[in-house]
């Protein structure tokens, strides 16, 4: 922040300590990182006494010392270029090293490795004289056991901040994320811990899924585009005004293989209330995941990405953070925005995520009672939909847009309801009998009138048992528009994917979508209508005439149907390899 106090020359002192305060759970897990084998020399020391333990020491800090140094200066330089902390992306530039150079300045190819040594020099005195020349003394232990055990100890409890503490979510860099200024939740991050986690996740995302060239995969994707930012006319709005208040409740694990009104082998009576908004409001019929994650589902229900078949884009915030999202036009208009979920918000490093896409707020397990926390996910359903409620009660700024991620009708399926023999069904029951209540609820406030309610899942299930991955099935999820605003109730066939929820709800309220280059808008009658899903290492593709599911694995068609397979191959092929280059780009 020193470094560069150009960006934090209006920051208050406070947010200095905040920077400091939300960093450290990165801190000590790295701390413990480093500690692991020392802990373990010193605990060896006890029964192997001899020099051995302080020339092994002096090398493995030594080495320490000098990766510090590194990634510590070179992430202060390179942040002025990039924009994010250290990760795996300058070991991409090895291979030519002198291209690298070539656009750094001569004053700071020569002030980089000064500081280096500097800070080198500086780590290792401490080390060296607070460290090293103190594990001499345990050479003497005359308690051998009890020092064992009590090493033994140390070593078991080090991996606590490792790990982040015993919550679900494991350690990540999104823990650190607490402002809405995305400058300030870098500056908390620990530049080592983002370089080791990105090296473990790393890929060159570019070279994957090349099918053909690059002209060819242009042409065909934006083919598939349809009209471009087409702003409707009156005859394709669904809603009443532009600025309606907008509640998007995303259902944990809703798949249409048990809405009856979706699907004719579906248990009777599982989604009552959904199946009655959808005929009161906008019905889609023909919606699919595009993934089977929710990590993945959430970025493209909020940024209209789709979902990667080998990774998640969430877990690289210096990615996500560059993604269009609902969230950020909606601000741009003048909406007040806010994220509730019941459970654990820095999983798969959704709290990042949720803040650098526009989220103004953020509340989550930490705002609830421990009495209220009863299923190993958080809160459960009912008491979420009633915080939800009492949000939008003492709202007072319109317009908003408030997001809800239910959380029941995740495995494990540990409701507090019984009505079905099926863990699974009688959980997705229950969270239909909460949302049911809310809507009753809510009808009766002066607040339905102007209010836009999307419903959506964040991805289906594997029910019916034994359905595979990769089966069209498996993807299929309802997704229902209701709340006064709507104009009246319709059911609209046309295939689509939880991409195509940020360009159609933008169109209707004549926002711009240029931005969400995978997105569609389903309103636009000269789009052309198709769902896109991935599982491991596979896509779907479907329209209204074929359906073609494609394996990489095996590099062969796995579904088809239709009379134009090997087109809709091309296309899905195409899509697949244009996601990759924006990958790689981000």
């Amino acid at each position: 922040m020193i470094w560069h106090y150009d960006l934090y020359r209006n920051v208050p002192l406070s947010d200095w300590f905040d920077v400091m305060y939300h960093g450290l759970p990165l801190d000590f897990s790295l701390s413990a990182y480093i500690l692991v084998i020392p802990v373990f020399i010193t605990l060896l020391t006890v029964w192997v006494q001899g020099c051995w333990s302080e020339l092994v020491s002096r090398v493995y800090f030594g080495i320490i010392s000098l990766v510090l140094s590194i990634i510590f200066i070179c992430d202060i330089e390179l942040y002025s270029y990039w924009g994010f902390r250290m990760d795996a992306t300058p070991l991409f530039y090895l291979s030519s090293p002198s291209d690298a150079a070539a656009s750094v300045p001569l004053l700071v190819m020569i002030l980089v490795p000064v500081c280096i040594i500097f800070y080198f020099m500086c780590i290792w005195f401490l080390l060296s004289h607070y460290i090293i020349k103190n594990m001499r003394n345990w050479r003497f232990c005359k308690h051998r056991w009890k020092c064992t055990i009590s090493f033994i100890f140390v070593l078991a409890f080090l991996f606590v901040p490792i790990r982040g503490g015993f919550s679900v979510s494991t350690m990540n860099v999104g823990k650190v994320y607490f402002s809405s200024n995305i400058s300030l939740n870098h500056a908390a991050i620990n530049p080592v811990f983002s370089f080791m986690t990105s090296l473990s996740k790393e890929k060159d995302f570019k070279s994957q899924y090349r099918f053909m060239n690059d002209e060819k995969a242009e042409e065909i994707f934006t083919s598939l585009k349809g009209g471009d930012n087409y702003l409707l006319e009156d005859s394709l709005r669904w809603i009443k005004t532009d600025n309606p208040d907008i509640l998007l409740i995303i259902l944990e694990s809703f798949s249409g293989a048990a809405m009856d009104s979706l699907c004719a082998d579906a248990p009777a009576g599982i989604m009552p209330n959904l199946t009655q908004l959808a005929k009161e409001g906008l019905f889609f019929t023909n919606f699919y995941a595009n993934s089977f994650r929710t990590d993945r589902g959430l970025v493209a229900v909020l940024s209209g990405y789709p979902a990667q078949p080998t990774t998640s884009i969430m877990k690289y915030p210096s990615k996500s953070q560059s993604l269009p999202a609902i969230a950020k036009s909606l601000v741009r208009r003048g909406y007040e925005t806010q994220f509730l979920y019941g459970g654990d918000a820095d999983f798969t490093n959704m709290r990042s995520y949720f803040i650098s896409t526009g989220y103004q707020s953020i509340v989550c397990d930490e705002d609830f009672p421990i009495s209220e926390r009863l299923s190993k996910w958080g809160a459960n359903d009912e008491v979420t939909f009633d915080k939800f409620f009492n949000l939008i009660a003492s709202q007072e700024y319109h317009p908003y847009m408030k997001t809800f991620l239910t959380l029941s009708s995740h495995e494990p399926f540990d409701v507090p309801y019984k009505k079905f023999d099926d863990p699974y069904l009688n959980s997705v029951a229950y969270t239909d009998s909460c949302l049911g209540a809310f809507i009753t609820k809510f009808k009766k406030t002066p607040q339905w009138d102007n209010t836009l309610v999307i419903l959506v899942a964040d991805h289906a299930m594997r029910y019916p048992a034994g359905i595979q991955e990769a089966d069209i099935l498996r993807h299929h999820i309802p997704m229902v528009w209701t709340g006064g605003v709507i104009k009246s109730p319709r059911v609209i066939y046309d295939y689509a994917s939880q991409i195509d929820i940020a360009a159609t709800l933008l169109g209707q309220l004549g926002i711009s979508y240029d931005d969400f280059i995978f997105s569609k808008n389903l309103a636009n009658p000269k789009q052309y209508k198709f769902a896109y899903y991935t599982f491991k290492d596979g896509f779907g593709f479907l329209d209204a005439d074929n359906r073609v599911v494609y394996d990489n694995e095996s590099n062969s068609i796995i579904i088809s149907k239709g009379k134009s397979v090997e087109r809709i191959e091309e296309r899905g092929k195409a899509y697949l390899q244009k996601l990759y280059d924006d990958l790689g780009n981000r």
